[in-house]
């Protein structure tokens, strides 16, 4: 095993008579693609965070309650066999009626066996179209905070593989460059002198 000695903080930019121009090249792209990495990924999280939360923060303004009727009897039994009420859900038909005044047709999920002109709560946007319940603001956090991170990280990968690409070349040039020195000087060495 060979020994090895203690660790050199910021060795890449010490002076060193051995290094080459596509060392110091090879610093300075592993520095400007980490930083600009950090850079995109948490500004890419931080706008997307915010966006979501804004546009969720929104819902819960705009949408509304509304009271739909079931405009046809909702399919299966509505007591289960030990004689209790079901509280399954099936799709049913209902019919609501939006702040402008008009009426509305549409599929929402009712307890099995409804009858026809039960009453069902339903959420609605502005134009009176059927909508999900809105999320609450803690669940709002949590998707923002999510879809910011996962955002974050996916944007962060483009300078993070782009630095990886730049470096392999620089690389692969600085080995050509060096089989190129061997191929003049790897002779010499088996060269006796005197």
């Amino acid at each position: 095993m060979a020994f090895r000695g203690p660790k050199v903080w910021l060795w890449r930019w010490r002076r060193n008579p051995l290094k080459r121009q596509a060392d110091v090249v090879e610093t300075w792209v592993v520095l400007g693609a980490w930083a600009f990495t950090v850079l995109v990924g948490v500004s890419a999280g931080l706008a997307v965070n915010r966006s979501v939360e804004h546009g969720l923060a929104r819902e819960r303004i705009e949408w509304r309650p509304a009271v739909a009727r079931l405009t046809e009897r909702a399919p299966g039994p509505a007591v289960t066999n030990s004689g209790a009420v079901s509280s399954e859900r099936v799709w049913g038909e209902v019919r609501w009626t939006a702040p402008d005044g008009s009426v509305h047709t549409g599929q929402a999920r009712v307890r099995k066996g409804s009858a026809v002109g039960s009453p069902v709560t339903v959420w609605t946007d502005p134009q009176g179209r059927l909508v999900t319940r809105p999320a609450t603001a803690s669940q709002a956090r949590s998707q923002a905070a999510l879809t910011g991170t996962l955002m974050g990280v996916a944007a962060a990968a483009v300078p993070f593989v782009g630095g990886r690409v730049l470096r392999g070349r620089l690389e692969r040039s600085r080995m050509q460059m060096w089989d190129a020195e061997w191929a003049l000087l790897g002779p010499l060495w088996g060269r006796k002198t005197g």
